[in-house]
Parts: structure tokens; sequence; C-alpha cells
């Protein structure tokens, strides 16, 4: 630190002037003797020399003593500083030159740069020396470029790529592996991206792409891998003379292409050898040995040294051959050295038969092995590989597979049983052979049923058939000393086995009760009871429990003495009950012992109950059947009854007792209810049935029922009241009656032949006029006129004749058109009753039920009165009298001949009444003494028929209990 002056305190003294002026001279005279200090020299003769493939550039210069200077490098386009750095140069003594190797992110092609040297002392530096490196953007070279080209790194590195867009296009982009990278522009036409942490790249390497935007394109690849790592590089022989280097590679370089992969080396001999093992042959043993590796990332060297005697790896063996029998083989082979002869190998044999199995054998210059435990008609294929048996090294190359098939040999006895159906009818049932049980390809089965005197039946069935079946009672008639049984021998293509027979029986008792057993870790196990007398062995047998005839049987033969079994088999399903059944001596005389029953797995039902619903009064009963075995699918524990509101289930009951199939619900207002019940096993519910019913008060029901009875009653009473008092009506509109004749006198005589001509049909030809005047009502008889002859006369026939006549009725007045003839044809008479305001009716003479009446009037007798004929039935024949009733005559001049027949009618007080009054009138027309007689019994006819009240007064004496039958009188024909 410098020091300070000390100020004084005291009174300043007085300055000598002489002093003053010779410091002033001394001072003077200094600085004219000092020389001026130089500034620091320029640099010269600045060179650059790039490399590319390493993006450095070499900058060096000459002149000056200066060891620090300053370095600034721009992009000479843009002028934009790219480096700025005081460096320290190396200098070459004996030259002078300075030397700087300055490193670019970017590839020196992308774009012109400027570089700039001066030299520092200190403060003071020297002018800039400049130089210039020409890029690739340069306006001569126009085309589309990209860099750098087939560039090499590591994994993980970050690389810079540069795009000279081609003269005249604009810049779009720049992809790395599909993948769009920032991008920063350097020039007028180059732009720079950097693709960081990079990965791996395939065998092709990653590209890389620049676009204009027209999508014109240029584009470079980059190689990203790993340096080299080999590893476990060790060498060995196979002909004691040879080593054989192997190696590693820990991982993969993905460096693909004659100038990117790996170069090994050993002990620097080349190892051209292209092999997966990675291996290097060397003709002699050397005992130590260095790998290389190098690629253009890296290299690595591993080192290895042995004894030869320390590294045998025997060759394999080659010419397999072999001798087959049926139990064993024997397997030749051949060394490929000879040097093997003396060599002490230790072997082994893999042979393959439906699995693997190994085998080991030793000796000196082993040649020949012997394989055992084989089994008859085995397809076996072997291979066998040796190694060193002093000084282990590692087992040899396995040789080629070598495939044999050893003989056949006697079948093993089948395992037999018998399955027995109710009616005494059943199988021999056999498991099939496995393959080393049959010790050849199996032909045929043979069965044979015997008894103690003689074969009774012998069958040969194919080899994929496993049962025969039998009828005891169609085969043998048994007494108590008389047994049959079956055997069974297996055949395969060599020879026979020793048969297999089992005892069969009748079945005459009932099979015991069965017992539940559960299913556990290991299968069903099931225990008895141990008979210390019993020296027969056991049997079990299991099958489906729904099965009731011919079932699929399975069984297992248990040693004497056993206690217990655990049945076990692929063929167990859930939900499926079984029945197992423990049989003692099954050879000789079986015996059931004990049955159980079991599930492997119990599941829900499979179906529900089939519910069904009734009311009693306030009282809902549920009924519902039983599940059947098949759906239950486990035990059945109970049945839960809900009550369903839609949304949720309530509990109502639970019934633990399968044999209680109803419930009552008790008390249940009017409304409407759903009821679900479902059956349960320990695996859960099912799904349930659900029903609904809709209560009703009952009394009410009954008071409705009633009511109904009674409305309905009422509404019958009222109807029969009705139809009561319009009788008349009603029989006149739906069923009028048919008139017939009554008799004054009585008919009885003694029988006697009768002579009856049958009657002609008469017609009667009804006018009708819109407006009619009762007071006109006429009949007028119109004679029938002759179909064939038009002229005849009308009148000329006499009056007692059978022949038709035709009537006219006349509503208003007589018609006085000519009248044409009518023919006995209701449906033509009819037709022409819509063509005109006339109808036509065709009337058949009144008959009683042994006589025809028929009246006639002939119109020149009218006014001299009417005269009546009839034909007699019998002894005492009647007069038929139409017992019409007059009306008065609204014209005083009507005919007077009226009064003789109203005289006669009131004289046959016992004759027929039509029921209706007709009229006579007498036509208004020119002369009018020609009155018309009209029937109005026609069914044809438009006038009433059911008398008049006041008419018919005398008809009221009929008694009051016979209006019903009156009433319906229209159902007699």
């Amino acid at each position: 630190m410098l020091a300070m002056p000390r100020l004084s305190t005291g009174p300043i003294s007085k300055a000598n002037p002489a002093l003053l002026w010779l410091v002033c001279v001394v001072l003077g005279f200094s600085a004219l003797n000092t020389p001026a200090q130089a500034d620091p020299e320029k640099p010269q003769h600045v060179s650059l020399s790039a490399d590319l493939a390493r993006q450095q550039l070499l900058i060096s210069w000459f002149g000056g003593t200066a060891t620090t200077f300053d370095l600034i490098i721009l992009r000479t386009e843009f002028n934009e500083t790219v480096y700025y750095a005081r460096v320290s140069a190396t200098v070459n003594r004996a030259s002078g030159e300075y030397r700087f190797i300055w490193t670019s992110d970017v590839p020196l092609e992308c774009t012109s740069l400027s570089v700039g040297v001066r030299s520092r002392d200190g403060q003071k530096t020297s002018e800039w020396s400049q130089n210039q490196i020409q890029g690739r953007d340069f306006p001569t070279n126009s085309r589309f470029q990209m860099y750098p080209q087939d560039r090499i790194v590591p994994v993980g590195a970050n690389t810079t790529f540069c795009c000279i867009v081609e003269e005249g296009k604009v810049f779009k982009s720049i992809n790395y592996s599909g993948t769009e990278i920032k991008a920063t522009r350097l020039s007028r036409r180059s732009y720079a991206a950097t693709a960081v942490s990079q990965t791996a790249s395939g065998t092709t390497g990653s590209n890389v792409i620049c676009l204009s935007t027209d999508n014109k394109l240029s584009g470079a690849v980059v190689f990203v891998g790993y340096p080299p790592l080999p590893s476990n590089f060790s060498c060995e022989t196979h002909d004691l003379v040879s080593a054989v280097c192997q190696w590693s590679k820990e991982r993969d370089t993905h460096l693909v292409g004659r100038k990117r992969e790996t170069v090994f080396s050993i002990m620097g001999r080349s190892c051209a050898e292209k092999s997966p093992e990675q291996k290097c042959t060397l003709r002699q043993w050397d005992g130590n040995w260095t790998l290389v590796a190098v690629n253009p990332l890296g290299r690595h060297s591993l080192t290895d040294s042995a004894d030869i005697s320390h590294r045998v790896s025997p060759v394999a063996p080659v010419n397999l051959t072999s001798i087959a029998h049926a139990w064993n083989a024997t397997l030749y082979w051949e060394w490929t050295y000879s040097s093997y002869s003396s060599l002490a190998l230790v072997c082994q044999v893999e042979i393959t038969s439906h699995g693997n199995k190994t085998e080991l054998f030793s000796g000196g210059g082993l040649r020949s092995v012997v394989l055992s435990d084989l089994q008859p008609d085995e397809h076996y294929r072997v291979r066998i590989r040796c190694g060193s048996q002093r000084n282990f090294w590692k087992w040899g190359n396995w040789s080629q597979v070598l495939s044999f098939t050893t003989r056949a040999y006697v079948p093993n006895p089948p395992d037999v049983w018998m399955w027995m159906n109710r009616d005494n009818t059943g199988m021999v049932v056999w498991k099939p052979l496995t393959r080393q049980q049959s010790r050849g390809r199996m032909k045929s089965y043979t069965v044979t049923f015997w008894n103690l005197e003689e074969k009774l039946h012998t069958q040969v069935v194919p080899a994929d058939t496993y049962s025969v079946p039998f009828n005891l009672s169609q085969m043998v008639s048994f007494s108590d000393g008389n047994k049959v049984e079956a055997k069974v021998v297996a055949n395969n293509v060599d020879r026979s086995s020793e048969p297999s027979k089992v005892p069969l029986r009748l079945i005459d008792v009932e099979p015991l009760v069965f017992s539940r057993v559960v299913y556990g870790d290991g299968g069903f196990r099931l225990n008895w009871e141990h008979n210390a007398s019993a020296t027969c062995s056991y049997l079990v047998e299991w099958y489906d429990a729904l099965c009731m005839r011919d079932c699929a049987v399975d069984w297992i033969p248990l040693a004497a003495g056993s206690t217990n079994v655990s049945i076990e088999s692929e063929n167990f399903q859930p939900g499926v009950r079984y029945n197992f059944s423990l049989y003692s001596c099954p050879s000789d005389a079986p015996e059931l012992i004990q049955r159980w029953q079991g599930y492997t797995q119990e599941l829900v039902p499979s179906s529900s109950c089939h519910l069904s619903v009734s009311q009693q009064k306030s009282d809902v009963i549920l009924t519902w059947n039983e599940i059947p075995l098949a759906d239950r699918r486990g035990y059945l524990r109970g049945y839960n009854v809900y009550m369903n509101n839609g949304f949720q289930l309530t509990l109502l009951s639970n019934l633990s007792n399968l044999g209680m199939r109803s419930y009552t619900v008790k008390g249940l207002p009017v409304g409407s209810y759903k009821f679900t019940v479902k059956a349960y096993t320990s695996a859960g519910e099912d799904s349930g049935t659900t029903v609904s019913i809709k209560m009703e008060d009952t009394d009410d029901l009954i008071l409705e029922i009633l009511a109904s009875l009674g409305m309905v009653t009422l509404l019958l009473v009222i109807a029969t009241v009705v139809c009561f008092k319009k009788r008349k009506w009603v029989k006149n509109a739906f069923y009028p009656d048919i008139p017939e004749p009554k008799l004054p006198s009585d008919w009885s005589r003694t029988p006697g032949p009768l002579d009856v001509k049958p009657s002609l049909h008469s017609m009667v030809h009804i006018v009708e006029r819109p407006e009619r005047d009762p007071s006109k009502d006429a009949l007028v008889i119109i004679p029938e006129e002759d179909e064939d002859d038009e002229d005849q006369a009308v009148g000329d026939e006499p009056v007692d004749t059978d022949e038709p006549q035709s009537l006219r009725y006349y509503n208003d007045a007589v018609d006085e058109r000519p009248i044409r003839p009518r023919f006995p044809d209701s449906s033509f008479s009819s037709a022409s009753s819509v063509d005109s305001a006339n109808t036509d009716v065709t009337y058949t003479g009144i008959q009683t039920s042994c006589s025809s009446l028929v009246f006639q009037l002939d119109p020149q007798s009218s006014a001299e009165g009417h005269q009546h004929h009839s034909n007699s039935c019998g002894g005492g024949g009647g007069v038929y009298w139409p017992q019409m009733h007059p009306t008065a005559l609204g014209d005083t001049s009507g005919p007077a001949s009226s009064e003789p027949l109203l005289d006669s009618q009131a004289a046959c007080s016992g004759g027929y009444k039509p029921q209706n009054s007709w009229h006579l009138d007498s036509p208004t027309q020119a002369g009018g003494n020609n009155n018309s007689l009209g029937s109005p019994v026609s069914i044809a006819s438009t006038q009433f028929l059911l008398p008049e009240e006041e008419e018919h007064e005398g008809e009221k004496r009929a008694s009051a209990t016979t209006w019903f039958s009156n009433l319906l009188s229209s159902s007699r024909p």
C-alpha cells in the first residue's frame, strides 16, 4: 500500500525558491533521456485452412513477439460475429509461425467467414490482420445443397445441419427423421438447424431433409451409433493344435456399412470372418491373445491367456447309427480327428420321445453307447455331444439328430369294468391303452362272455371301440351255481395281451343311499371304514348323476386295505352332480359298499321355478314347482320369497324346507302386488320368477256380480213386457201367420178313395198407387189367359174347375190398361213389379191337410151373387168361406150384390176367417159394374194380415196363458 504524506498542523514555512527550481530541472532532463514505448507488431501473412470433416479452421500468421492475440471470426455476408476471444497461439520457434485451431458448430461449407487477428501487449493492441474463407453459398453455386453429408456421430450428440437453398427459391423447413426442427438464417441462402440428443439410427441412418416452399428438397444422412464394446473374449482348441478365439458383442453399434462397421484384429492379424459367434481362427496355439475392436467412433481391446489342455472343446460326432430292440438300443458314431482316440471324453445323449431324457457316459475314445429303459414301438430322436473328462472346459457341439423306432411287444391287459342298467342290460367297458401300455399299434379288442361250462359269445371290435353291450336275460338262465363273466383281450400288430375279466351280475337289491362329499384340493376325498377280514381289492366308479342308462362311467382300482382315495379327473365340470360308488372284490364278486354324491363347484340354478299366484280373501297364495335336477347345478338350500316393488326386493320369508313349495302372504289391502321367488344354492340365488296380482275386495265383488245379474234380469223383464204389449206388431213385422182354412162342419167320415186333382197356381197381380184410397180397394177376378192362344175367352170354363185363375188387386182403382197374361213364375212376377207400379204375385189355392179348396168369382155373376164351390174330403166335406168384413162404401152406387156374400159369411160361424179385412170396391170407370176380388192372404200382399182390434173382439176370449205361444206361432211351417 502506498504511504500517504503526513500533513503538518503547525505554521506553514516559507518555500525555498532555489530548491524548487533544481527539482524542475532534474525532472526535465529525465523526461528527455527516457525512450517512448512502441505498439505491438501487426500479424503478417494470415492464412486459413479448413478441415471440413472435423469442422475445424486452422488459422496461421507470422510476425511480432507477442504471446497473446485477439481473434475474431465473422459471417461475411451479414457481418455477424461468430467467435471473439483472446487466445494464446502456439509458435514454431524455427519458422516463427503462429497457429490456432478453431472448431465450428456449423459446417464450414454453409457460408463465407472472415477472420481477424491482432497482437496484444497488455492494453496495447496492434492493427487487425484479416483474411476470408469462402463458403458454398456464393452466387455462382446456385444448386440446392445440404451439409454435412454421411456424418457419423455418437448417441446423445448434438449435430447442426445447414441447408443452402437453390438460387431463386424460398426456404420452408428442415426435418430430422420426419420431425421439423427450428432453423436459423446464416446468410441470404443458408439456414442452419441443430438436432439435439440424437438416438441410435437404423441400418440406413437417419435422414435430414431441407424443403423449399415449392416442395423441392435436398437431404443428408447422419449415422448415430456407439463405439465398439466386445466382451467374453476367450480362445479354445478343437483339434488340439489350432486356436479358435471367440467374443461377443456387448451392444450393437448401429453402424452398418463398409466405412462404418467395426474391425476386429487379434495380435495384429485382421479377423475378417463373418459369423454370429464373432470368432477368429489362428493356426497355432500361442497361449496369449489380444483383441482390438475399432470403428469411426472409437476402439476397445481385450486380452486372454490359457494352456491348451485346459481349453479342449470336442467337435460334434458324425455318422451316427443305431440298432434298436423292444426295450433298448445301441448308438454308434465316429470322430473327425484321429487325436480323439487317446482323449478321455465324457458324452451326453439327448433322447426325445414325448419329452427329453439325458444320459451321461464316459471313457477313452468313446465311440458307442447303449440306451436302456426304452419303450416298445416307440419313436425316438437322439443327438450326442462330448467334452474333455480331464480339465473339463465345456461341452462340444451337438451332433446331427438320429431317429429310430423300437420293436413292438406284448400289450398290457386292459383295465376292464362294467355298467349295469336296471333291466339287466349293460355294457362291458375298458379304458384305452396308452402308447406305452399298448407296446405297439393297436389292431382290435376281443370280448368273450363265459360261464363256468362254455363260451357264450365272442365279439371282436375295432381299436377305437371301448365298450360292448350285453343282455344277461337273453344270454343265459341263471342259477345259484352259474356265473357269467366277460374277458377282454387287447391285440396289437405283433401280439395279444393277457385277458382281463369282470363278473356280470343281476341287480336284485335297491342301491344304497347317497351321502354328500365335498370337493377340495386334490379332488373328491372319499373315506370308508376298514374291514380287517377283507382281503379283496376295491374299485371306485363315478358318473354324471343325470345319466340313467348306458352311462359314460369312469373308475379307479384300489389296493386291498385302502380306506380313502382322492378322485380327480380332467372331465369334471362345475355345476354337474357326480355319483361315486365303492365296490369290493371287483374282479371276483363285486359288492356295493358305499355311495357318495358331490359337485366340483356349486353354481346358482340355471333356471327358475314356475310360479303361480292366487287370491283367497285378503291373502295371496304363492305356489311353485320343483326345479329339475339338471338345472339346479348345486344342492338347493331353500327358497327366498320377496315383495317386488319394481326397484328393490323386500324379503318376506326364507324357506329352508325344500318340501314346502308354497307361501301365503296374509292380510294384504286392495291393490296391485308383485312377488318374486328365488331358489338358492351355496353359490347364490337364481334369477328368480316374478308374478303380479291385483287384490280386489271379495265382498264388493259379490255385490257387483249380484247387481249385474239383477240388471240383466230387469232388462229381460222389460224386454218381455214390451214384446208382450207390442206382440201384434212384432208378429206382423217379423213372422206373420199364414192362414189355414177352417171348415164349418165335421170332416169326419169313413175313409175312402179320394180323387184329388192338384190345383194349379193362380197369379195375383197387385197394383200399387202412391196415393191409396182405402174406400176404393177391390178384388177383380182376372181369368188366366192361355199361353198358346191369347184370344181364348176367360169365362168359358165351368165355375168348379181346378184350373188357375188370375186375381188382380187394386189399391186405388182398377187399371183400365189391357191385362197382360201372367205366368206362374214368382220370380218373373217379382221382376215385373220392379218395372211397373203393379206387383204380380203367384197365389196357390189354399189346401188343408187332406183337400184343396178353391173359390172362384165369376165376373159374369157379380151382379147376381157369388157362387161357392168346394171339393169335399171324406164324407162330411165343408165349404171354404172367406170371412171378410165389409167396409163402409163411400159410394152409394156400390153394387148391391155384396149383401148376399156377407150374409153367407155370417151363416158360416165356424168357417175360416182370414186375419185381415179386405174391401170390395166398385171401379169408377165406365160402366163400373165389374167388381174385382183380391186375396190378402198371399205372403206377397201389401195388406196387413193381423186382424184389427175393433174387428176381432171375439178373439180376446183366448186364455192369457197362451199369449207367448201365439206370439211365436210363426215357428210353424
